[in-house]
């Protein structure tokens, strides 16, 4: 028995890969300068992340609260572990 051409461990592209650069992709690519940094002025004047969570209780109860590795449930006490 001959020996095949293409052994399995060969690889072969069946499309040609596109090179796209930068300056290839036209006006109107992206975001403006601008309003990049209008974004960034929003992030922070919005005080940073909140570091708050939403859990749900077996009661049905749920409610928010200080991220936490144990947090109670205000409504019937039981413990939430994650």
């Amino acid at each position: 028995m001959a020996a095949p051409y293409i052994r399995e461990t060969d690889m072969q592209l069946t499309a040609a890969l596109p090179t796209l650069r930068r300056r290839d992709r036209g006006p109107g690519h992206g975001r403006s300068r601008h309003a990049i940094l209008q974004t960034q002025a929003r992030a922070k004047r919005s005080g940073g992340p909140e570091d708050r969570a939403l859990y749900s209780c077996s009661c049905g109860y749920a409610f928010k609260a200080p991220v936490s590795t144990s947090v109670g449930c205000p409504h019937c006490g039981t413990s939430q572990a994650w």
